[in-house]
């Protein structure tokens, strides 16, 4: 891609835009903060879309802009606090009870790890990249990954306490907030 191709772009973010769309979802943790971080970054990756040489490129840029913008939202010191009109109702089907008050556990857990260590794990474990991988698109090396999915876990398994099956988690269980 030599130049700015707006069908081929159209084409990109029709393909994969979904994919990405949860990749933000799990970065920030706010379905409407989510779009606005893949909104963004799709803004710097049309930017971009001339240097790009296909669309694993375009995939692996996309991803390394939200996890980069999402990084630099966390450090404002406003991003913590959100307002809300009314608080929802917990209700949870009688069979799925213990598993929607983990993953309630976990994704409390996740949300309170530092930004890094969020982009981290998510990464490796949600998105199933490669130490590699991931060390590429936090722009970081796989020592720094493997340090911060590290302290990632050690906080969850403290946060979850019991819940925490030995050295499993049920990160599986985030799937559900797709």
């Amino acid at each position: 891609m030599t130049r700015r191709d707006p069908a081929a772009f159209a084409e990109f973010v029709a393909a994969r835009s979904a994919s990405l769309h949860r990749t933000a979802y799990l970065m920030v943790g706010d379905r409407g903060l989510a779009q606005d971080l893949l909104q963004e970054a799709l803004t710097k990756t049309y930017v971009a879309w001339p240097r790009l040489r296909d669309p694993a490129n375009a995939e692996a840029y996309t991803r390394k802009a939200i996890t980069t913008t999402a990084i630099t939202w966390f450090r404002r010191r406003s991003w913590a606090e959100r307002p809300i009109d009314t608080v929802p109702e917990r209700r949870s089907p009688g069979d799925h009870a213990d598993d929607l008050s983990t993953r309630d556990l976990l994704w409390s857990a996740l949300q309170s790890l530092p930004p890094r260590q969020r982009a981290a794990i998510v990464l490796r474990f949600y998105e199933d990249l490669s130490e590699a991988r991931t060390a590429e698109v936090l722009g970081c090396a796989p020592g720094t990954v493997k340090s911060q999915v590290s302290a990632g876990l050690r906080k969850l398994r403290d946060h979850l306490g019991e819940r925490a099956d030995g050295d499993v988690l049920p990160l599986h269980l985030l799937e559900a907030t797709r």
